[in-house]
């Protein structure tokens, strides 16, 4: 087999696995999902990092109060 015709069979095949997807009423759903827990991902990692400067510069502060009253 040539490598031309390795090439047709993947893209007939391809071509077949499309039209299966495109007869399935629920199709998008999962690249909606896939969104959706993009965005709850991002807001976890905006939260952590918020969080974590919080606690971060109130650690600080106290380490400079203490360092002030020695």
């Amino acid at each position: 087999m040539s490598e031309i015709q390795v090439l047709l069979f993947l893209v007939e095949t391809l071509r077949c696995r499309m039209a299966e997807a495109r007869l399935e009423p629920d199709r998008g759903d999962v690249a909606e999902k896939l969104v959706i827990v993009a965005v709850f991902v991002a807001l976890a990692i905006t939260v952590g990092v918020i969080i974590t400067t919080a606690v971060t510069g109130e650690a600080n502060h106290i380490s400079q109060v203490i360092k002030n009253t020695q």
